[in-house]
């Protein structure tokens, strides 16, 4: 597999114009190197991770009109992709077929409408996404690498590595802000800690700059409410090492009050830890009754009473645990999203 691949030889194109980290350039990063395993196909970006295949994007400009086979697909995530592929194409006259995929759960605006409505073809990461669009859409669930993401072979031992007490560990990992519900988090663990001696939260996660004096405040509220031995605030920690913090997780919480997918409940779940999540997103696609718990967002006695449950059932725990991990390895495997996208991709190609 080339990692810097001549522009001439590629058939797919995957834009990613956006320098900090996010869903989408995650997404990006789990699939191309896959991908790019069947197809002549790379991303199109200024700096991801030397394992991807990439081109820049000024080799756009001197790139050969046609491909090898007539038309590229342009598989654009975001709207400032889209719109390059749209200039492209008509501009400096490129043959491409548009692809958009969409995970957004809102009303567009009229601009968004109109760059969907120039695409080629529509891909929506979930059922709810799709019924925001205007038109047909192909529906793709995201996937996981289930290798990477799997139960750990003596959790105990874990623990002890990472410095973490042998207790009953729930965790709530991402970003620390208010529309992740890290707030409505803290709200229901607090008065579960108290009662409950034998537990421990883990919030894991980085606030950004705007959202700094929120952590401080969250910080404070943990301290006072006594609890701070039991209710860590831990740092980031690189994305090849997450799977081992969700490992040691008897239960994870995924509490956002909006998501446009979210891919941290799968990864738990893979990993053989039951799931209690808030109904947005596509969490309602992923989760199921045997699995974990859905409750209503911004809904703190419900979050604070689902995790309870939790709490006081060690076989509950583990019977979900179970069956969360073999769920995911049966439906959300990552080859099935990845060659889900290619068939799609291979039918643009064959097209006049």
């Amino acid at each position: 597999m080339d990692l810097r691949p001549d522009p001439a030889t590629l058939d797919v194109l995957v834009p990613n114009f956006k320098r900090r980290l996010s869903g989408v350039t995650s997404t990006i990063v789990r699939l191309v190197p896959l991908q790019a395993r069947s197809m002549a196909l790379a991303a199109v970006a200024p700096d991801l991770p030397a394992n991807v295949p990439q081109i820049r994007p000024a080799q756009l400009i001197t790139m050969p009109r046609c491909g090898r086979s007539g038309a590229r697909v342009w598989h654009a995530r975001r709207n400032t992709e889209m719109l390059a592929g749209l200039a492209l194409k008509h501009l400096l006259r490129k043959r491409l077929k548009l692809v958009f995929t969409s995970a957004s759960q809102r009303a567009h605006t009229g601009y968004t409408k109109w760059l969907i409505s120039q695409m080629d073809h529509v891909i929506a990461t979930s059922q709810k996404t799709a019924g925001y669009l205007d038109r047909p859409a192909d529906v793709i669930l995201h996937g996981i690498d289930v290798a990477q993401f799997s139960p750990p072979q003596d959790r105990a031992a874990l623990r002890a590595k990472l410095a973490l007490p042998d207790k009953t560990l729930i965790g709530c990992y991402g970003r620390i802000r208010t529309q992740k519900g890290t707030g409505d988090f803290v709200e229901a663990m607090i008065p579960l800690l108290k009662d409950r001696p034998h537990a421990h939260g883990l919030i894991m996660g980085r606030a950004t700059e705007q959202h700094v004096d929120y952590e401080k405040a969250l910080r404070t509220q943990i301290a006072e409410a006594g609890v701070t031995d039991r209710l860590h605030i831990l740092p980031e920690v690189p994305v090849h090492e997450m799977a081992d913090w969700y490992r040691v997780l008897d239960l994870f919480v995924a509490p956002q009050r909006w998501e446009g997918f979210g891919l941290t409940p799968l990864e738990a779940m893979a990993c053989g830890v039951p799931v209690v999540a808030t109904n947005v997103g596509a969490f309602s696609e992923l989760i199921t009754d045997q699995t974990g718990a859905l409750v209503r967002p911004e809904d703190t006695p419900a979050l604070s009473a689902a995790i309870a449950r939790y709490l006081d059932d060690a076989s509950l725990r583990a019977a979900q645990g179970q069956a969360a991990r073999a769920h995911t390895d049966q439906n959300f495997r990552i080859e099935r999203e990845a060659d889900a996208i290619m068939t799609i991709y291979r039918r643009l190609l064959t097209q006049p």
